[in-house]
């Protein structure tokens, strides 16, 4: 390979693709299936497509369309938005506000959008992290309704995959029902500007990281940039399948399951010469809900690899890593 960034191309042979409408079958073993699927795939890659997910085609389309829209606007017009004048982490982050790969900034903007929940609603009150309303741009018809409707879709789909993850563990199907309440639930829409094919580390549109969640779903556009590293150290193209969504299991599950599921590295290279839009759909869940070794995930002669913590904190301190390490990047 020519550029430490170049990487194979993953096939729907290395990188499974799961169909999860099993999950709402009647039937338990159509259900039990699915789940036994789940589990060889974050077992051995943590990252596997997912199909049959019932969101609307269209739905999708229009959530990408919407995002091309809003990064098309001046800057000075993004930051009536900014981030910045968010009490819960809602809003526009311009270039290299943030540093996944903790070395250098990424080459990435950003617009935060989550849970869009009332000034009185009681875990708004309470200030919980990540939790309140959201700051919605104007002058874009059709942008919070398209948002609203696709963060639901989302969520209910990351719903129905705790159901999933339940079955994979050989767990009761609704052991994740409190999981699911309230939940911290955040979507990026991301623009990635391009890179030559030769660009330097700062360049980089999103560094080696793992995702601090429990649940990612990752809407891409037909221009790919995704890379997942292998266990072998190499970097594998992930490129988008029409229809599906690239699912990774995040930090939050990994610890959960004392490592028994990966929560994988992975980057963005744009090197396609094109502007790169993404939509990835973070679910984190219940901010209260206690992170600790679940039933089954420990091997004899084992003990925790992880203390027990909520998922609140974990976050807490996920974020605080990236923001400090963009901040104090000097280049």
């Amino acid at each position: 390979m020519n550029s430490p960034f170049e990487a194979r191309t993953m096939s729907t042979a290395s990188l499974p693709v799961i169909d999860i409408s099993g999950l709402s079958s009647s039937k338990h073993e159509d259900r039990k299936a699915v789940g036994a699927q789940i589990r060889a795939a974050c077992i051995e890659y943590g990252f596997f497509y997912v199909s049959g997910h019932g969101v609307p085609q269209g739905l999708m389309d229009a959530a990408l369309e919407q995002t091309r829209a809003f990064f098309a606007q001046p800057d000075e017009q993004k930051a009536k938005v900014a981030r910045t004048k968010s009490f819960c982490n809602r809003g526009w982050d311009p270039l290299k506000a943030e540093s996944l790969g903790l070395d250098v900034p990424d080459n990435k903007e950003t617009l935060f959008l989550g849970l869009d929940l009332p000034l009185d609603h009681p875990a708004v009150v309470a200030r919980r992290f990540n939790h309140g309303p959201n700051q919605w741009p104007e002058g874009l018809p059709g942008f919070k309704t398209t948002m609203r409707a696709y963060h639901a879709a989302l969520r209910d789909v990351s719903e129905r995959m705790m159901v999933g993850l339940a079955l994979a563990l050989d767990l009761p199907e609704d052991y994740f029902e409190d999981f699911n309440d309230t939940p911290l639930s955040t979507m990026r829409l991301l623009h990635y500007p391009p890179q030559p094919v030769n660009a330097g580390r700062e360049q980089v549109g999103a560094g080696a990281h793992t995702d601090f969640g429990a649940l990612t779903f990752l809407l891409q556009d037909e221009n790919g940039g995704l890379q997942v590293q292998g266990l072998d150290g190499e970097w594998i193209s992930a490129p988008p399948i029409p229809g599906t969504y690239v699912f990774n299991i995040g930090d939050a599950i990994a610890r959960w399951t004392n490592d028994l599921f990966r929560s994988t590295l992975h980057r963005v290279i744009n090197v396609s010469g094109k502007e790169r839009y993404s939509v990835p759909f973070f679910y984190s869940g219940n901010p209260d809900h206690v992170l600790e070794c679940l039933p089954g995930c420990l091997k004899a002669g084992e003990s925790p690899r992880y203390p027990a913590v909520t998922v609140e904190k974990h976050m807490q301190e996920c974020y605080r890593r990236a923001r400090e390490a963009a901040s104090s990047y000097v280049g």
